[in-house]
C-alpha cells in the first residue's frame, strides 16, 4: 500500500514503514527510528496535517520530543528523525501556501 501525499509504502509482514523524502532520502521507520521516535512521528504525521502555521507544528513536535513515549522523558530527535521532520516541514509550507 502507498500513501503518495506522505510518501509512506507498507510492505511485507510484520508492516514496516518507508519514509520517502522529495530529495529522495529513504528511511525505513522500522529500522532506522527508536520506539519512542516512531510514536512521536506518528504524533507528528497528524499535525502535519493540522497546525494552522508552521510555528504551531514546530511547537507541537518540541511537546512530543519533551514528552517522550510512554513516560520515558525527553527523547533526543535523531539524524533521521530531523530529516524526516524537516520534510513534513516543507510539506506544510507548501500546504500553508508559504
Amino acid at each position: 500500500l502507498e500513501f503518495s501525499p506522505l510518501f509512506i509504502q507498507y510492505r511485507g509482514w510484520p508492516l514496516t514503514m518507508i519514509f520517502r523524502t522529495s530529495t529522495g532520502e529513504s528511511f525505513d521507520t522500522a529500522t532506522d527510528l527508536t520506539a519512542p521516535e516512531r510514536h512521536i512521528l506518528q504524533k507528528l504525521f497528524l499535525w502535519s496535517s493540522m497546525a494552522a502555521s508552521l510555528e504551531e507544528f514546530r511547537q507541537k513536535k518540541d511537546e512530543a520530543l519533551l514528552k517522550g513515549w510512554n513516560l520515558s522523558g525527553p527523547v533526543q530527535e535523531s539524524v533521521v528523525l530531523n530529516s524526516i521532520i524537516r520534510e513534513l516541514e516543507d510539506r506544510l509550507s507548501n500546504r500553508l501556501g508559504k
